[in-house]
């Protein structure tokens, strides 16, 4: 445990049973350094213990380097629930992981991620004052798509030289909440949509409101089209899955796409760019940062489009020093990071 935490260079690492509700829970918290920890709770099934701490850790890291790329006052951390095979009550699990969030006394504060909604914060927020995204607060899905959109034409331009997205070939993996909008704004833009989807009823609504064309997910990534979308879960980018590419860039919502650095330097040989996932992806966390923050809409929604400024840059000095955007966003992300040390 503490050699992962090493590695990922967590600053600390949090673990609650309560055998009353079920509830098995991991929170790690990355970084304090530019303010509360704030990220996603994700309430999935894993295969062994070992791969929620280290998806935990992942994400943790990851969120704080999106805190610090998008200028935010915030650190990052993020809670993971194991979920059961059988729970009595969803909502007394997530009131027991709100007793746990709060016992942190403010170091962390939580939000909607993968497997939970907005009604599963509502039951956190019956026992703390961390947390965000609940039913009063509004869906922050909406916002991640907006920054997506915007990341996409940023990535288009640095790539193909325009930001038009009119007739360009674009597969989105994943039609969740961010993935579905994203292809709508997609379809209005003029792109041509291939999509992929472990729903049928979610493929069927995108042939018949957006005229997309179904891939399988198996075959999608070595489907040729301009730009590949991954608004799935994270770990697609791997050695075996980047030689099968037959794109000219990626940029999308999922978190944690890349296995490892290695793989965006085989990105960054075979000629394909990719946006930091941590970058673009981060439309959510500004909005649910910015209302915690006490921002109105007045304040979140211009902040969301520059992102794909954001990128920009990332791609301007990727560009100069021939390496790739993934290897520059960690360094602009540390140097926020660590130089704020006292």
């Amino acid at each position: 445990m503490f050699a992962l935490m090493e590695e990922i260079g967590l600053e600390a690492l949090h673990m609650a049973v309560d055998p009353v509700t079920g509830l098995k829970a991991i929170i790690a918290v990355h970084s304090t350094r530019l303010g509360p920890a704030l990220g996603g709770c994700r309430y999935l099934s894993y295969p062994d213990q070992a791969s929620a701490l280290r998806d935990a850790a992942l994400l943790a890291r990851g969120m704080s380097y999106k805190a610090a790329m998008a200028g935010l006052p915030f650190g990052g951390g993020t809670a993971v629930v194991l979920r059961p095979g059988h729970v009595e009550s969803r909502a007394a699990l997530f009131e027991a992981l709100g007793r746990m969030i709060d016992g942190l006394n403010g170091q962390y504060i939580t939000a909607t991620d993968s497997g939970t909604s907005s009604a599963d914060m509502d039951c956190i927020a019956q026992h703390t004052l961390h947390v965000t995204s609940t039913s009063s607060g509004g869906d922050p899905s909406p916002h991640t798509a907006v920054g997506i959109f915007a990341g996409i034409r940023a990535t288009a331009f640095a790539r193909l030289g325009s930001e038009n997205l009119e007739g360009l070939r674009i597969a989105v993996q994943g039609l969740g909440k961010v993935g579905y909008a994203l292809a709508e704004q997609l379809h209005e833009a003029g792109a041509e949509l291939l999509v992929s989807d472990l729903d049928e009823r979610r493929l069927h609504q995108a042939v018949e409101e957006l005229g997309a064309h179904p891939v399988a997910s198996e075959a999608l990534l070595a489907t040729p089209c301009d730009i590949l979308a991954p608004c799935g879960l994270g770990g697609i980018l791997n050695r075996r899955s980047v030689a099968q590419l037959r794109c000219a860039a990626i940029a999308g919502a999922a978190n944690n796409q890349l296995v490892s650095l290695e793989v965006a330097d085989q990105l960054e040989n075979r000629g394909i760019l990719y946006a930091p996932d941590y970058v673009i992806n981060s439309g959510g966390l500004i909005q649910v940062a910015l209302q915690h923050h006490n921002g109105n809409a007045a304040v979140i929604t211009p902040h969301v489009p520059r992102i794909g400024l954001r990128l920009t840059e990332v791609f301007g000095h990727a560009q100069a020093e021939k390496r790739s955007p993934a290897r520059i966003a960690d360094r602009l992300a540390e140097r926020l990071l660590y130089d704020t040390r006292t």
